[in-house]
């Protein structure tokens, strides 16, 4: 169905692609995976035409169709939001004002016109209904409500959206074409957990093909019968079949099977080095104690034979199949220190309520208890009111009605979802200095522990990478001595390795957590208790088992 051959791509001296080549077949879901900024995007972006490799190709079967979801979407503002989720199917707009304008031409015509009009009009209305017809309306209606766009009217400006609201009105715009192939860049960005659940539903079912980036390692174990796996150091591809645990498990066999196949060629090594010894001291033996002709000839014959061996070791070590020592990766595994306990009861909500304009209210009458030590996972719809939740909490707004009461002793750390609060122009290093009264060396091996080595301390916070950003942001409230985090959304435009090393760096941590996330793999491993925000209300579930059973 799509064939990548040999594809590369560059910009400058900088390498994105290198000989990177796998199989789209028809009903195949396959997930693009690697680190940010590895080239995932450029790849969708070639294979959808809106780039050129610099070598290589992408191989189409003929009259294939492909629909292309990027993270940046742009969408006529003044096109409706009925309008904008019909546009990806082609012709589908014309074909429809055509329709609208022979039934007026026909109420207007004389009997003479008439058949003319009529015969017109069966022309285009089948093509309409080969389109979709009217029904498509109810088809957008279907996704655009699953996917959380419901409560807004269909004639509205899509230049009134949010940007969250754009990029779900994208999706659903492709959704609704359904076309041959899918291409998804993080298509589960602006998605609430009941939206990321109906999309693998529609993922799983669709009889195209699709090839995604996405960082929801769930939906990755649900939806993706393979992985295609970018190296960040050699720029390749790897393809790998199963959803990302199995693409885990192979990567942990072959590093294993590395592994063994290091030490074995380190005990070659070390069996020709000691061999080399011995008949390096045999030769000296020969050349201290060489009296004759015959005595000097065995030293040289002795000493060749060891210049032999070092020969063969050199050529055995610089051998193209040496095996590389595996590298390690790197874990946030934090030693937090002596952090003050606090009171039993850390976040206590009475009543407790908000609203913006005092007609619609966010969230009201919520009588919650945060324990300490616990880890609760604050759940529900965009635009809910979770971030004005934990506003409320860290004192940075005033409730419209009821209390928050935060316990003795508790020092809470927040982490807002959009990281404004960091200076662009500070570096880590004076970061850490204007939280905390140390020198520069003891900032400079703090700042190790979230992996800003070397000059990295002197990089400024605006060039930093999100991932980056979200390293320091934890570092900062760590360093201020926090022993209640609240965080935002912290797994924002992260990638799944760096999720799943933010999340260990919290495992860590000793005091209370209360986290907003999408991310169904951290909430299954990491909560504690979730707290789901719909409709006004906070309801209190053990985990999201609970949850979905008592929905």
């Amino acid at each position: 169905m799509l064939q990548i051959n040999h594809l590369s791509k560059s910009y400058g001296i900088q390498t994105v692609l290198e000989d990177v080549n796998f199989v789209l077949n028809r009903g195949e879901r396959l997930a693009l995976i690697g680190p940010n900024g590895c080239g995932k995007t450029t790849l969708l972006r070639i294979i959808a035409g809106l780039e050129q490799a610099d070598s290589g190709a992408v191989i189409r079967e003929s009259g294939l169709v492909i629909g292309y979801l990027p993270q940046g979407l742009e969408l006529s503002p003044d096109h409706t939001i009925a309008e904008a989720a019909r546009s990806g199917i082609e012709g589908y707009q014309d074909a429809r004002q055509e329709i609208e304008r022979l039934e007026i031409a026909m109420g207007d015509a004389s009997r003479e016109a008439l058949p003319a009009i009529l015969s017109r009009y069966d022309v285009a209305l089948e093509r309409f209904e080969a389109l979709g017809g009217y029904a498509l309306d109810h088809h957008c209606e279907q996704i655009l409500a699953h996917l959380g766009l419901s409560d807004l009217d269909a004639d509205l400006p899509v230049g009134h959206l949010s940007g969250g609201q754009k990029t779900r009105l994208g999706l659903a715009r492709l959704l609704v074409a359904e076309p041959d192939i899918l291409l998804l860049d993080e298509p589960t960005n602006h998605l609430d957990i009941e939206a990321i659940e109906w999309l693998e539903e529609f993922l799983s079912s669709h009889r195209g093909a699709v090839l995604m980036v996405s960082h929801d390692r769930a939906l990755l174990d649900r939806c993706a019968s393979g992985i295609v796996a970018i190296d960040e150091k050699t720029h390749t591809a790897t393809a790998y079949s199963g959803g990302y645990s199995d693409y885990l498990a192979a990567c942990e066999t072959a590093i294993q099977k590395q592994w063994a196949q290091w030490h074995d060629q380190q005990d070659k090594i070390q069996q020709l080095e000691e061999s080399i010894r011995r008949v390096s001291d045999r030769a000296d033996r020969y050349q201290s104690m060489s009296k004759n002709d015959f005595q000097r000839r065995k030293s040289k014959m002795v000493m060749q034979k060891a210049m032999a061996q070092s020969e063969r070791l050199h050529r055995y070590i610089e051998a193209e199949d040496r095996v590389e020592k595996p590298v390690a990766g790197w874990y946030l595994k934090l030693d937090f220190g002596r952090m003050p306990r606090g009171g039993q009861e850390v976040i206590v909500l009475r009543n407790a309520g908000h609203s913006y304009d005092n007609h619609r209210w966010l969230f009201r009458g919520a009588t919650l208890t945060v324990q300490h030590g616990e880890r609760i996972v604050l759940v529900g719809p965009n635009g809910c009111g979770k971030s004005t939740l934990l506003k409320a909490i860290a004192g940075q707004l005033n409730p419209a009605e009821g209390q928050v009461k935060i316990g003795a002793n508790i020092h809470v750390g927040y982490m807002p979802q959009e990281q404004e609060t960091l200076d662009p122009a500070l570096t880590p290093l004076s970061l850490a200095q204007s939280v905390a009264a140390i020198s520069e060396t003891e900032a400079r091996n703090f700042l190790h522990l979230f992996l800003f080595a070397g000059d990295d301390v002197f990089t400024p916070v605006g060039v930093l990478s999100y991932g980056e950003r979200s390293r320091l942001l934890l570092a900062r409230l760590v360093l201020g001595g926090a022993n209640c985090l609240m965080l935002d959304e912290p797994f924002n435009h992260l990638d799944i390795i760096s999720r799943e090393r933010i999340g260990e760096a919290l495992d860590g941590f000793p005091g209370t957590m209360l986290i907003t996330t999408h991310d169904r793999a951290f909430i299954d491993r990491f909560a504690t208790g979730i707290w789901s925000m719909s409709d006004g209300a906070i309801k209190q579930y053990i985990d999201r088992a609970d949850m979905e059973a008592r929905r």
